[in-house]
């Protein structure tokens, strides 16, 4: 897989990129990661990149040249285009369900916004997809990039230490992950559950998915309904 990131600051993204799981998949040559300093493309003295809005307001809007400019560089002879990706908070938001859907992608392209964000243009001139990783703001779309690069790549065969890890999570069927236990067995008076020691994998199995459904029930009810909602449209 290929990884492409427009950003104004590229150097944000060094230590990310070479260290931990995202680390040993670009040693392993799993993925490969670059950062476009998309002022590069600037043509003016002063390197501009952004300019005040049409029809008045605060702050300054990233303008289309430079941006366009960037993604044509990148995709200059070649046969195949990447999913462009806007990361902004106006976009859909980000599930496990897209890190899978992105993970099976060969070539992705993210665009970091800043400002107060982009000309809408952008949006006609290149197929973009629309992407927010929460309802908040933040001061630039670097540490939503991150987010995502980290949540697609782990989801990349062999980016992993052992193949179900990625399946055993939060989110990977639509719940929330069962409670997780180590050593010691007792901590401050707190003892581990007894099933967990049993040695029975049929309890233990049993117990994890009443426990991931209770947590579920009581921290995001709404994914539970959202999990009927869709056995229903199945059945339809």
């Amino acid at each position: 897989m290929r990884i492409n990131i427009l950003t104004l600051f590229p150097e944000l993204f060094g230590p990310f990129f070479s260290t931990s799981i995202v680390g040993r998949a670009v040693a392993a040559g799993l993925v490969s990661l670059r950062c476009m300093n998309f002022r590069e493309f600037a043509t003016d003295a002063h390197r501009s990149v952004d300019d005040r809005p049409f029809g008045g307001g605060p702050g300054m809007v990233l303008m289309c040249p430079p941006i366009v400019d960037a993604l044509e560089d990148l995709e200059s002879g070649e046969k195949e285009e990447p999913v462009r990706i806007l990361l902004t908070p106006q976009g859909e938001p980000f599930t496990q369900e897209i890190a899978a859907e992105l993970s099976s992608e060969p070539w992705l392209t993210l665009i970091c916004g800043h400002y107060e964000g982009f000309d809408d243009r952008i949006r006609s001139v290149k197929k973009v997809r629309e992407i927010s990783i929460g309802d908040f703001v933040l001061s630039g779309g670097e540490p939503a990039a991150i987010v995502l690069v980290d949540s697609v790549v782990r989801l990349l065969p062999g980016a992993l230490g052992h193949k179900e890890s990625a399946l055993d999570e939060s989110f990977a069927d639509g719940t929330l992950e069962y409670p997780q236990y180590t050593r010691p067995r007792e901590y401050r008076g707190l003892e581990v559950p007894e099933v967990l020691l049993s040695g029975d994998h049929g309890r233990i199995a049993a117990w994890r998915l009443e426990q991931s459904l209770l947590r579920t029930a009581q921290r995001r009810p709404d994914l539970l309904d959202r999990l009927a909602s869709g056995g229903r449209e199945r059945k339809q």
